[in-house]
């Protein structure tokens, strides 16, 4: 090592959270995860005052009341439309992250939150129910990129030691931005017939936020070694990020990743499925994916104030409120993993999750077939929706955005983030498309297909999942080659 770069690499042997790595970290997720979790609930919260901006905006084109049917299917488009651009968003991401940066491309992607608001915002104005689907979709766009973008930048500029943590914190900010959603979407705040499109645009102020916050922080450093060839950046960047402590060893770490990847192509996502040994981490991926959004988490968030309302005999206002306390407990329980994910490890915590999720929907059904003979069998449900909620936000919650990052060096894993993402959003809006046409047919046992695939994904996890906690990239890949000609050194279980 040149003297020059010495002078960057301080001899400290601790990996320890700092501001400026906070600073980076809320920077990152302020414009991305936070907006996320925004466009996810504040959509529902004033679905009957933008029913009826579609009824006034058709009897002022027409002349005539729109049809209940027109209104249904044209509420079903605004809703669904944001997961399609979720799609062409998520599958563009690793381009993105790639051609433009981290850094660069979570920037830039502003661009498409500031079209959406003003879209929603004139919508209203202009009697357009247009420019609100439009607005819908490109926000929709801005969402899938972010998804792709800011878990890797995440991972990239955290320490080994807290890169689960780190990874925790996008889920963290898209509760925090749904929990935000709920509240300023009450009827007395922004949820009202004239302010509704105020409510709509309000993630412009995350994005303003992140555009003079992010702008100060770096790029991430394993993007400048090992993509733009360039170590004095990335001594630069975590002479920054670290504010003292070593880096030495994520410096050999990056500089073995670098010479692995001069031995290999970029790889495109048709590569990834064509090579042996990548499969099984996309396998994997796939299916954690999968296991976040099959689970039924969006049915019961989206129907909890309904389950308030009918069982514990709340009134509309006070539902809403227990709804807001339910995404409270999401926040605390989400906020918690982050000190355990690193300590217990992302197998076991994903498992917990899934196994806990998987006995409260069971009660949860149960008590929707009984409380018309059990008076108690109310109480169970609410008890049964609060403990789904919680083992989500455990680990199935966070788990799975950041766990792809990990299984993949740095040539495959943009390409491999692309496929888990438009994964995670084409399940969301099979189960959005599906679900409320299940519930109409199935009633109390609505919940019964959410169960069967949580009782299978867990077992298929159990059986192919390894812990990656504590392992660099280089030694996680390293166990994929080793597994794809037929032994592993890597557990299931937690290694030291």
């Amino acid at each position: 090592m040149d003297t020059d770069e010495e002078t960057y690499i301080l001899e400290s042997d601790k990996q320890r959270l700092n501001s400026r790595l906070v600073f980076a970290f809320f920077s990152c997720v302020i414009g991305s995860s936070f907006v996320f979790g925004v466009h996810t609930g504040v959509v529902n919260l004033p679905q009957t005052k933008i029913e009826q901006f579609l009824n006034e905006t058709e009897l002022h084109r027409t002349g005539h009341h729109m049809t209940q049917s027109k209104i249904t299917l044209l509420w079903a488009l605004i809703v669904s439309i944001w997961a399609i651009g979720g799609m062409i968003g998520g599958v563009n991401a690793g381009y993105f992250a790639d051609k433009l940066g981290r850094k660069k491309g979570l920037l830039l992607n502003n661009i498409l939150t500031f079209l959406a608001v003003i879209l929603f915002g004139f919508s209203k104005l202009a009697l357009s129910y247009e420019m609100l689907i439009v607005g819908r979709f490109i926000a929709g766009i801005q969402c899938g990129i972010s998804t792709g973008i800011a878990p890797l930048y995440l991972s990239e500029v955290a320490p080994l030691k807290l890169r689960g943590a780190a990874g925790t914190l996008n889920q963290l900010a898209i509760v925090f931005g749904v929990l935000i959603s709920q509240i300023i979407g009450m009827d007395f705040i922004l949820g009202t017939d004239k302010l509704w499109p105020i409510l709509l645009s309000f993630p412009v102020i995350a994005a303003i936020l992140q555009l003079l916050t992010f702008s100060l922080c770096p790029e991430s450093p394993k993007y400048l070694y090992i993509n733009k060839n360039d170590r004095y950046a990335a001594i630069r960047a975590l002479q920054w990020l670290r504010s003292g402590d070593s880096f030495e060893e994520e410096l050999q770490d990056m500089q073995i990743q670098g010479e692995s990847c001069e031995n290999t192509e970029k790889m495109s996502i048709c590569g990834i499925f064509t090579t042996k040994w990548l499969r099984r981490p996309i396998f994997i991926s796939i299916i954690m994916q999968l296991s976040q959004q099959l689970s039924g988490i969006n049915a019961v968030i989206y129907y909890s104030t309904q389950i308030f309302r009918k069982t514990a005999h709340l009134t509309q206002t006070a539902s809403q409120f227990a709804s807001i306390g339910v995404s409270v407990v999401n926040f605390i329980i989400t906020a918690i993993s982050a000190s355990l994910v690193d300590k217990a490890g992302r197998r076991y915590l994903h498992l917990l999750g899934l196994g806990g999720m998987f006995c409260a929907a069971c009660a949860l059904t149960t008590s929707f077939l009984w409380e018309v003979h059990w008076h108690f069998m109310s109480y169970i449900a609410i008890v049964a929706t609060v403990i789904f909620v919680c083992s989500f936000a455990i680990g199935p919650g966070s788990i799975p955005w950041f766990i792809v990052a990990e299984m993949f060096s740095q040539n495959t894993r943009p390409a491999a983030v692309s496929i888990a993402v438009l994964t995670n959003w084409f399940a969301n809006f099979l189960v959005g498309l599906c679900y409320p046409l299940i519930q109409d047919e199935i009633k109390v046992y609505s919940f019964v297909p959410f169960i069967v695939f949580l009782g299978c994904l867990w077992i298929v996890i159990y059986f192919v999942l390894p812990e990656t906690k504590g392992k660099t990239i280089d030694e996680i890949s390293n166990y994929f080659r080793i597994m794809s000609n037929g032994s592993g050194l890597l557990s299931t279980t937690e290694e030291e």
